[in-house]
Order: structure tokens, then C-alpha cells, then sequence
């Protein structure tokens, strides 16, 4: 079992759902995005890791400088570990690239993971995210999936930086879905409703296009 990342694991039971990479905001562990997991995709394996940075005793995965600052050496170095831990976990429990499902901190290292190790994900769900990289490398992402929910009322995320994110991702080559939800920097059932339906579109056109190859 691989141990590099305290983490909870659990098997899916529909065949043909894309795992998932849970990965949560300050101050979430390896059970915080656990519910919401299984509500935006029942059956699913789930991998959900904890951050192993700690600010005021609250894990993250990345060292920031101040709220909205980013200490851009830590992301990168961040980044590469963490989809490490992917590439043991999938050997470990016999998984393929899962999809992101990123929260805020957690929505912010999948960024940088999908510009820095893109191989590591099949695509991501990118909840209140911001831009990571002042000035990421190229990536090649051509079409990646990626659903990106803003909050209209984010105090924290501005919208020109959730727009800036979305371009960059689209130039890089993914077919992002941008939406702006009528909702602040937390979690709506707003979010979970695009999530599933998301997630359901990607599962059917995966199966429609292996049932075309075979």
C-alpha cells in the first residue's frame, strides 16, 4: 500500500466511472470531500489525500505567503509530489488516471498539476480555483477536461483571475467549461448539481467512444 501521502482510499463499484482525486481546501483532511465524492459520483473509486503542509495547524497543500499569495516554488515542488502519489496510488489499487475534484487549496494544486505532470490526471473539477503559476511552463492538455465553478460572490477568488485561469487551460489545449454560480467562496448544491452532470456527460462519452473503437 503506498504511504507517501496520509490518505483514504475507497474501491469503486461501477464499472467504467472515472475515479476520483479528492483534494481538499485549508483546514480539510483525507475524509473532507469524501460526501461530496460519492454525491457527484456514485460507484466511483476515491482517493483522497491530506495536505502535508500545515498553516496555523490547518493542512494545505502548498505554502502561500498571504491569502491569495502563492509561494510558486512550493506549488511546483507540491505538485510533482503529489502526482507521484497518483502514479503509486493507481499501481497500488490497479486504478486509471482519476479526475481532480479539487476545492479551493485543494482546486489549486490539481491547476498546477494539470500545467506542470498533466499525465497525471484523465481530467479535473476545479471548485473555486485561482490561478497557480504566475508564469507556467506550456502545457499540453489537448482535450483534457476540465470544469471550472466560480462564485459570482467569491471574496476570495477574483473574477478576472478565474477567467485568466480559464484561458490559460484552454490555450494549453483542455475543453474547459467555465460557470459562475450565484454563490460565494463555499460550496452550493449548485456545485454538486453541475458536478454530477458533468461527470455523467464525461462517463458516457468515454463509453460511447470505446464502444466505437471496439
Amino acid at each position: 500500500m503506498t504511504q507517501s501521502f496520509i490518505h483514504r482510499f475507497e474501491p469503486g463499484t461501477e464499472p467504467g466511472s472515472p475515479p476520483l482525486l479528492l483534494l481538499h481546501g485549508t483546514g480539510g483532511d483525507e475524509a473532507d470531500l469524501l460526501p461530496l465524492g460519492r454525491a457527484v459520483a456514485p460507484g466511483s473509486a476515491l482517493l483522497s489525500p491530506r495536505g502535508k503542509v500545515l498553516e496555523g495547524g490547518m493542512p494545505r497543500f502548498f505554502r502561500r505567503l498571504r491569502e491569495g499569495v502563492f509561494d510558486e516554488e512550493d506549488v511546483q515542488a507540491r505538485a510533482h509530489e503529489l502526482a507521484d502519489f497518483v502514479a503509486e496510488a493507481r499501481a497500488a489499487y490497479g486504478l486509471p488516471a482519476p479526475v481532480a475534484l479539487g476545492f479551493s487549496n485543494g482546486a489549486n494544486i490539481a491547476t498546477a498539476m494539470l500545467q506542470l505532470r498533466p499525465e497525471a490526471l484523465a481530467g479535473a473539477i476545479l471548485l473555486r480555483a485561482m490561478v497557480p503559476l504566475a508564469d507556467p511552463p506550456a502545457a499540453e492538455l489537448r482535450g483534457k477536461p476540465v470544469l471550472l465553478l466560480s462564485g459570482q460572490l467569491d471574496p476570495i477568488v477574483p473574477a478576472d483571475n478565474a477567467a485568466r485561469l480559464a484561458g490559460l487551460l484552454r490555450e494549453a489545449g483542455a475543453v474547459v467549461r467555465h460557470r459562475v454560480l450565484p454563490s460565494g467562496h463555499g460550496l452550493s448544491q449548485a456545485d454538486v448539481t453541475a458536478a454530477g452532470v458533468w461527470l455523467r456527460e464525461l462517463a458516457s462519452a468515454s463509453s460511447g467512444l470505446v464502444h466505437q473503437q471496439g
